[in-house]
């Protein structure tokens, strides 16, 4: 666990009075890890977000670093000095993207840097429902006797993938389902260039849908839109083949959870995987029933919660504000 304040004398900005250097002024408005904070402080005046001066970011700031605060209209509008939000991670559905454009503040996120990390929990979460997982170890640990006769996991060896979306994410997984499984792979993304993922053995389908009658895993890597949302739904579970495994670590409202307990519920799948919701994070209040049958594996999207990961997505979102702040100064 990261310390909530780092001091580094020969950065650190004292806002009760005159700054030490002319370097820019860095709001980091939630915790991030130490190394992170350290190499804030290398860049910028930083100012951390348990320090009283955060409440006055809309006022001082040049910068914020945010993880999954939201950044409204009406704040992006009141910051005055404010010229770049250093976003870690991908999504940037938190921030007013509008509110910026108008401003002409850039939001710096950094896509493709969590992609490993992503990749590897749609593999954790794919053999977890497959094998089981879940129902066997909530049965254990509440005292109930499981024994090995009544469990009837699958093989994914030599299955077939769908893949939903094949950017940095995507590609890695069709790559880890290949040299784990020898897996085929349909591969759905309109945004890429025809000779996209030459390295990997694949089956180009225009429309994703037309892939749902062949794959044994569905996986999701597609941003919330007003075309993505709610687009698998009853009409895709009937699609699907009947002991298909539903994946989305991408967003939630992508999936429309009222169908997939039906489709669960009717066994028209085998199971989901989920590392995102339409609430989040998940409670039991909302997502009993979805959970009720153990057909569910889900996660309040961890997907880049690693710790390695953690480091290297908030310093590269604070490069992206430096280089970004100093091509500005130039100009």
């Amino acid at each position: 666990m990261a310390p909530a304040r780092i001091e580094a004398e020969e950065s650190a900005i004292d806002v009760r009075g005159p700054r030490s250097t002319n370097r820019p002024t860095i709001y980091l408005l939630e915790q991030f890890p130490e190394e992170a904070i350290l190499h804030s402080q290398k860049l910028f005046n930083t100012v951390l977000h348990d320090d009283p001066e955060a409440l006055n970011w809309q006022a001082n700031a040049d910068a914020i670093l945010v993880r999954e605060k939201p950044i409204s209209a009406e704040a992006v509008h009141a910051a005055k000095r404010l010229r770049a939000i250093g976003k870690q991670g991908t999504g940037i559905d938190i921030i007013d993207q509008v509110a910026c454009e108008q401003r002409g503040i850039a939001i710096l996120n950094t896509p493709g840097v969590n992609a490993q990390s992503v990749a590897e929990l749609v593999l954790s979460l794919t053999m977890a429902v497959a094998r089981q997982l879940r129902t066997i170890s909530v049965k254990q640990a509440a005292g109930s006797e499981v024994r090995k006769e009544h469990c009837c996991g699958r093989t994914m060896t030599g299955r077939t993938i769908g893949i939903v979306g094949m950017g940095n994410i995507g590609s890695a997984v069709a790559r880890i389902f290949r040299g784990a499984f020898n897996a085929s792979i349909y591969a759905c993304d309109p945004f890429a260039p025809e000779d996209a993922w030459s390295d990997i053995p694949h089956k180009r389908v225009q429309d994703w849908a037309d892939m749902l009658a062949h794959v044994d895993v569905l996986t999701l890597h597609v941003p919330l839109t007003a075309q993505t949302r709610g687009m698998v739904g009853e009409l895709q579970f009937k699609k699907m083949k009947r002991g298909a495994i539903l994946i989305n670590v991408a967003r939630g409202g992508i999936v429309n959870e009222d169908d997939l307990i039906q489709a669960l519920e009717s066994d028209s799948i085998f199971g989901a995987g989920l590392d995102c919701h339409k609430e989040e994070p998940p409670t039991l209040d909302r997502y009993e029933r979805l959970w009720a049958r153990g057909k569910v594996i889900s996660t309040p999207h961890i997907g880049a919660t690693t710790a390695e990961t953690q480091v290297l997505t908030a310093t590269t979102a604070l490069n992206n504000v430096a280089k970004y702040l100093d091509l500005g100064e130039r100009r």
